[in-house]
């Protein structure tokens, strides 16, 4: 049996995955076990919990795979300079330091945090880097459901390439084209989620929720930063950024084009020009997307599309490709962004550099995602009675009734069931709940419980074997990927006089029979699920669709804002306390909110930075 160890780290997202045989049997960020949110740093526990889950020590590991090259990223670095001097001095000191220290030795940098595991590992020779986008285009082909696709990569930055296309068969997948930093739809993306005053490389689905709020208007001035080619190819006027050389993403000629300077998140309110800015890049980012796509299924004449990288996670853009019917079928990597690359390093080794057969799984590789931690009920148990919760454990049939029953009541339900969720997406492993008939749990949900932005979706989790009478999509979306437009006769249609609302004011008009999923333009990101990947999430969508007729739930992350999504039980717990959650749901344990001690309250508001 050969096991393979793949790491991604030092950028933001940091995480690791095993793969015994080519089978991937754990994957995992370290944000969820540092509870620091999108953590760069070296990801000890989540290679201490892969190995344990594996039941492997680190001596016993065939290979390990880094998910980039840092020698390539250092030649960028260096080049960006010399052909930006002398404007990127300052940033230029501040980064040479580090890398000549740490970054540019990676090898003996990760041979000395890899022994740290186990003492028995002795040797460097085992570890290798990949390429930064083909580790994003090996983790979305490889573990898809077809033998032959085109692989679209985007995202800010990796070595040199910042979009790639690739052509993927069998177990081969090679790298076809190539667009170079600066020229980055992922650093465009960015630039204007720094713009809006969210924060680069967390808010940028912020943006993208904010975008049906306003109107297009500046897609014009947008058009002055990139020049777009018919095939979608594109090139950024770097007189109007800042990022290739400065500490910030735009400069002063960008704020003139525009008419205002960078939102200030801690002093300045979200305007409607801010909405509309937010829906001008979401235009043009849809327009590229759109434009490549075609352009690639026009070249190669493949039925087949796979997407990873940070821009795949645009599930508004997903949409719109796949709304266009350019390809047949459509597969997303759902740890799309970085964390991903762990993954995709280590399916590029086994397949492309070790030439294994590669056997294809119709329904995807993935399992759900549902690759990380779990806790059996007697840790579940243990655990809950150390930090003194108050708990009732009952039978599944009550399990199932009695939650399906909370939700019908519109109460806001924590739900902590089986392994962990591998990528950003909660998709009913780590997942807060709540009833998507009522027209206030959208709007007490982002202020009581998340604590965040009034104007924040949530997503339906729709029975599969429900989806077409409910929404304008007929293919399979398990991991929240695909954003689709509900169907018109669940519609409620909005008065001339609502129509005249601007931004968000139009956030509390009910628009259809399930208004707390259905966003301000009558569109959902969905997520269907089915009863082979989570049977125990689909017993509960059942059941509420017995009670309510309705086949659809509210799931939205078991975290609040800044937090990264709970990993343990204490975590569950610490979050349920720390919000206004009604009801805690974890293994065969149900925790009722009024019956815990007052005194284990959190503060969860100022708990965590703002993402």
């Amino acid at each position: 049996m050969t096991s393979i160890l793949g790491i991604s780290a030092f950028y933001h997202d940091s995480a690791a995955c095993l793969l015994k045989d080519g089978k991937i049997i754990a994957a995992a960020q370290e944000e969820r076990f540092t509870r620091k949110k999108h953590d760069p740093s070296y990801p000890h526990h989540a290679i201490e919990f892969v190995l344990s889950y594996g039941n492997l020590r680190l001596s016993e590991i065939d290979q390990i795979v880094f998910f980039e090259k840092p020698f390539l990223k250092f030649e960028r670095l260096l080049e960006t300079y010399v052909a930006f001097a002398p404007r990127g001095f300052v940033s230029f000191a501040k980064a040479m330091p580090l890398w000549i220290k740490e970054k540019l030795f990676q090898k003996n940098l990760l041979f000395n945090k890899l022994k740290n595991h186990d003492k028995n590992y002795k040797s460097d020779q085992n570890i290798f880097f990949s390429d930064h986008h083909l580790s994003h285009a090996a983790s979305a082909f490889f573990p898809s459901p077809f033998n032959e696709a085109v692989v679209l990569t985007a995202d800010g930055v990796g070595e040199w390439a910042t979009t790639t296309v690739a052509i993927g068969k069998d177990n081969n997948l090679e790298i076809k084209k190539e667009i170079h930093f600066p020229h980055s739809l992922g650093l465009l993306y960015s630039a204007f989620t720094y713009y809006t005053g969210f924060k680069v490389n967390s808010g940028e689905y912020k943006l993208m929720g904010l975008a049906p709020y306003g109107n297009p208007i500046y897609e014009d001035k947008i058009k002055k930063l990139i020049d777009i080619k018919d095939d979608g190819t594109f090139r950024l006027d770097q007189k109007y950024f800042n990022y290739a050389t400065g500490l910030t993403m735009t400069n002063d000629k960008f704020n003139n084009l525009f008419g205002q300077k960078p939102r200030n998140p801690q002093n300045e309110k979200i305007t409607q020009f801010h909405m509309d800015i937010a829906a001008s890049i979401q235009k043009v980012t849809e327009e590229i997307m759109i434009k490549l796509a075609k352009a690639v299924r026009k070249e190669y004449d493949i039925k087949n599309l796979c997407l990873a990288g940070g821009v795949a996670l645009n599930c508004v853009a997903n949409g719109k490709i796949l709304k266009e019917k350019i390809f047949d079928n459509v597969w997303i990597q759902p740890a799309a962004g970085d964390a991903g690359g762990s993954l995709g390093a280590a399916l590029a080794l086994w397949y492309i550099e070790q030439e294994n057969k590669r056997e294809v799984n119709l329904n995807d590789d993935m399992k759900g995602s549902y690759l990380g931690t779990e806790f059996t009920q007697e840790e579940i148990e243990k655990e809950l009675k150390s930090i003194g919760a108050n708990f009732e454990k009952v039978d599944y049939y009550d399990l199932i009734n009695k939650t399906s029953e909370f939700l019908s009541n519109e109460k806001a339900i924590g739900w902590f069931q089986g392994r962990m969720e591998f990528g950003p997406r909660a998709l009913g492993g780590r997942s807060i709940l709540g009833d998507p008939r009522s027209d206030k749990m959208q709007k007490n949900l982002n202020l009581k419980v998340k604590y965040r932005e009034s104007f924040r979706p949530f997503a339906p989790s729709i029975l599969k074997e429900d989806l077409s009478n409910w929404f304008d999509i007929s293919v399979d979306s398990p991991y929240m990927l695909l954003v689709a437009n509900i169907n018109s006769e669940k519609k409620i249609e909005m008065t001339e006089e609502q129509k005249k609302l601007f931004g968000i004011d139009k956030l509390n008009i009910k628009r259809s029979e399930v208004p707390a999923v259905t966003h301000v333009d009558y569109s959902a990101r969905i997520q269907t699920v089915t009863k082979d990947t989570n049977y125990r999430y689909h017993d509960l969508i059942s059941k509420f669709k017995e009670k309510t007729g309705c086949p659809i739930i509210v799931n939205t992350s078991f975290n609040v804002r800044g937090e990264p999504i709970v990993n343990t039980p204490t975590d569950a717990f610490n979050c349920f306390m720390g919000t206004e959650l009604d009801y805690l749901v974890i293994g065969d344990c149900i925790l009722d909110k009024k019956k815990q001690d007052k005194n284990l309250k959190k503060d969860y508001k100022s708990e965590f930075e703002l993402d």
